[in-house]
């Protein structure tokens, strides 16, 4: 049978003290349950802890080796209490993120600097992986996902959602003209994913939107790049607004049959994913926080 952790710390303070009166006044307790602890101790142990007089208490010789020992059992015990409530307050060690290359230069990367002045204790790893990655093999704590999760053993938290827009440059709509209906797109330039049929799939009315229902002239494999084919006026493309955003501000992008895509199709999920067994809660749970409510999305 285990001994109860405050039987144990009452039977320190009886050795400290040299008494049970004097233990009970220094933890702030009656006799009687200081009395019961050692009592519980030695019947659970099977074995005299104390040798008790009318005007000592002095330890067994059984009860001097596992007094010891209680000592250091504590004093771990103590250390790992006052390391998770530190941690909790000001979490500290490595956290390795991994994203989509358009979301750590468009979103993570103009934080960082703020995240890390808020936490200097973390060390912080960033990844960019335009695929979709084996968190274990890649050694990775929390990754950010675009769209739905088919992996069920990965704990997920919603960080929001950002819409799709049909893009093009304005050097290329002067060149072949802003498409008019979702028809015209089958005369334009489109550029589209390479292995990755579920981001070739357009919300767009009249298209059907259970599978890939475009044909793309130009394909990458990277968001990032794909912005860049646009912004040179190679093609329209379909993409999240976290990475296009300032682009339309600037008026470098232009979007295109706003009025014909279709809800709820058109917003991406943006989830924080990670194991639902993972010793880092701390850290991520930090992180996640912090990000959220500044993610332009």
């Amino acid at each position: 049978m285990q001994s109860r952790t405050e039987d144990l710390r009452l039977l320190v303070a009886v050795v400290d003290s040299g008494g049970f009166s004097a233990a009970a006044r220094l933890e702030e307790v009656p006799v009687a349950k200081v009395s019961r602890a050692v009592q519980r101790l030695e019947q659970q142990l099977d074995t005299p802890l104390l040798n008790r007089t009318t005007r000592s208490v002095t330890l067994t010789t059984e009860g001097r080796v596992f007094v010891e020992r209680v000592r250091e059992g504590l004093a771990v015990l103590a250390q790992a209490e006052e390391q998770t409530r530190l941690s909790r307050e000001r979490p500290s060690g490595r956290l390795r993120v991994d994203a989509a290359t358009p979301f750590v230069l468009h979103q993570l990367v103009p934080v960082i600097e703020a995240f890390r002045a808020s936490y200097p204790g973390i060390e912080l790893e960033l990844s960019a992986s335009d695929g979709i990655i084996n968190l274990l093999e890649h050694r990775t704590d929390v990754a950010i996902r675009i769209g739905s999760l088919e992996d069920s053993s990965l704990h997920a938290r919603l960080l929001g959602r950002s819409p799709l827009h049909l893009v093009a440059s304005p050097q290329y709509l002067e060149r072949h003209g802003m498409p008019a209906s979702p028809a015209a797109l089958r005369d334009h330039q489109l550029l589209g994913f390479l292995n990755a049929d579920s981001l070739n799939v357009w919300p767009v009315e009249g298209l059907d939107v259970t599978g890939p229902n475009i044909f793309p002239q130009l394909s990458t494999s990277s968001g990032e790049v794909m912005r860049q084919l646009c912004l040179a006026g190679q093609g329209i493309a379909c993409l999240s607004r976290f990475m296009i955003q300032e682009d339309l501000t600037q008026g470098r992008l232009v979007s295109l049959l706003a009025d014909r895509l279709i809800s709820p199709h058109r917003r991406e999920q943006v989830q924080a994913v990670y194991y639902r067994n993972t010793a880092l809660s701390s850290r991520i749970g930090a992180f996640l926080d912090f990000m959220a409510p500044r993610l332009r999305l």
